[in-house]
């Protein structure tokens, strides 16, 4: 019975050390504005396959209009949502966040635009011609308790609102200070620049890119591709604090005739820090 005992020691404290794990999504599925061969109703199908097979536990979505949240709804059953249309109510994009309903709770959430009036629904400063926003959220793990702070976001997409994308950083990283400084943040989004620009900067002296730190990393490193599946660009980011980098990739699903969307989506695993022990 002892040899036993100490036999299983080991596998025991395997699993007691295995450490607690969060897989996150980010995914511009695409408005559904298109009427061609790319029209939502021939992608969204292919798109709720790339999820279910990839069960993130929390996934931020860009150019998310109401009937394709409701669309992807249906196919997910075992997600939930929420977000806010970037004008106010249910109309327009929004930065539809879906989460596992068996994995993480919701202990608040709440949505900010990025402007001079944050507060105020629909609100664009800075000279680009849209509302950008941020939708977030303040999740717990079910299984043990760990919370995190998700924020996922969309910004400006012209080439001359540089400066706007740069005010857009500034906004969210004077935000992101505010939070607990032991929280962990993951940070989704479209950004609409590169890893050498201004924005990345101001967002990473905080935050830290998971495709330039995880150890094990696959797929392209850009992402957008316009439908033809060569991506031309890295603008799709998984950004964090708090947490260790496990796994990134860029994933190229299609079903031969076509892709998803005309953004590659990113997924990462992060583990949580290991708890300090209890003393005795």
């Amino acid at each position: 019975m002892l040899l036993l005992l100490l036999i299983g020691l080991p596998l025991a404290q395997a699993f007691a050390a295995a450490p607690a794990t969060l897989k996150v999504m980010s995914f511009n599925v695409r408005t559904p504005a298109d009427t061609n061969e790319n029209r939502w109703e021939n992608r969204r199908d292919l798109l709720a396959r790339v999820v279910t097979e990839q069960a993130p536990d929390v996934m931020g979505t860009q150019e998310l209009v109401k009937r394709q949240a409701d669309d992807l709804a249906a196919r997910l059953p075992q997600y939930a949502w929420f977000g806010q249309g970037r004008r106010g109510g249910d109309e327009d994009e929004h930065m539809g966040v879906f989460y596992r309903k068996d994995a993480l709770k919701v202990l608040d959430s709440g949505n900010f635009w990025l402007s001079d009036t944050p507060e105020v629904p629909g609100s664009i400063s800075w000279g680009h011609p849209l509302p950008r926003m941020v939708t977030w959220a303040r999740f717990e793990r079910i299984a043990d308790g760990r919370t995190f702070v998700l924020y996922n976001t969309h910004f400006p997409y012209r080439d001359q609102d540089e400066a706007a994308r740069v005010k857009c950083a500034q906004l969210i990283a004077q935000r992101l200070k505010a939070l607990p400084a032991d929280e962990p943040i993951v940070l989704t989004g479209d950004f609409n620049t590169t890893l050498d620009s201004a924005p990345h900067a101001t967002l990473t002296a905080l935050l830290r890119d998971s495709w330039e730190t995880a150890p094990s990393r696959s797929g392209p490193d850009r992402t957008f591709h316009d439908f033809t599946g060569t991506p031309d660009k890295r603008i799709d980011w998984i950004l964090y604090r708090g947490l260790q980098p496990l796994t990134v990739a860029t994933l190229t699903d299609h079903d031969g005739a076509r892709y998803p969307s005309d953004h590659f989506p990113v997924v990462a695993t992060f583990a949580f820090p290991a708890r300090a022990a209890a003393k005795p």
